[in-house]
């Protein structure tokens, strides 16, 4: 991890480290005190999320299903919210993709039923290319459109414009034209909700069955919080189908 007003130095390297660039004869500035308790929780399954001024883009920005790129998307997810913007902001999306796929017409429906889709984390990361000789892996699975929740059996879409790039049976333009239009009916407002986040909040989804959106309208103020992801299981479709396509793309 990388600190801006503190220098953190291991001790060994199985465990404790010293801090320096703090002066605790005077009142740590807000940074200090969030750094320093970053370097506390150093657990590689918390993701800190984070925005301040120095921010030009925000994870998230786009209606997503949290990586749905990896075999194994998560199940669900958990955010804490320990600051949020002072003057309000910040607040996340949320959209039903039961609903989704249900307001769809019923031949479009069964058009969907039987596709595949390409999700691929280039699309979401594509401003971080590798440098030359960098072994950075960007993964990429081919899921159901229509995925069958494990727990209720109920169908829902599973496309998303955060990962989502090809229908794999149809040609290019006609996947391009019914992935825009799927990605413009998950927007629809009556499919979703809007949260509101107060200091140390914690939203909790189902990611399998539920879309999001974080909203970054909130630059230059700050939003820091930690992030979980709960471990999921490969998407089926109807009658048990399940694609068998992954690549990790470098």
């Amino acid at each position: 991890m990388t600190y801006e007003t503190i220098d953190v130095r291991k001790t060994t390297p199985t465990i404790g480290a010293e801090i320096f660039g703090v002066d605790l004869s005077r009142p740590l500035t807000n940074r200090q005190f969030d750094e320093i308790h970053q370097a506390l929780p150093d657990y590689p399954e918390i993701l800190v999320i984070k925005a301040d001024e120095t921010s030009k883009r925000v994870a998230g920005e786009a209606w997503h299903s949290d990586v749905s790129c990896d075999e194994e998307p998560p199940m669900g997810s958990i955010l804490y919210l320990h600051e949020v913007p002072p003057d309000g902001g910040g607040d996340t999306m949320f959209a039903n993709m039961y609903q989704a796929y249900e307001t769809l017409s019923e031949p479009l429906r069964k058009t969907l039923d039987g596709l595949t889709a390409i999700h691929d984390s280039w699309k979401a990361h594509s401003n971080r290319k590798p440098g030359e000789g960098s072994d950075m892996q960007f993964p990429r699975f081919e899921h159901p459109v229509v995925r069958v929740h494990p727990v209720t059996r109920r169908r829902l879409l599973f496309v998303d414009r955060g990962f989502t790039t090809r229908i794999v049976q149809l040609s290019q333009a006609e996947s391009d034209a019914l992935l825009a239009f799927l990605f413009q009916h998950i927007e629809t407002p009556k499919l979703s909700c809007r949260f509101k986040w107060e200091k140390n909040s914690i939203a909790f989804w189902d990611n399998r069955s539920a879309q999001h959106q974080a909203i970054f309208d909130y630059w230059p103020h700050r939003r820091y919080g930690h992030r979980v992801t709960i471990c999921g299981d490969r998407p089926f479709g109807i009658a048990g189908q399940q694609t068998n396509a992954g690549l990790a793309a470098g």
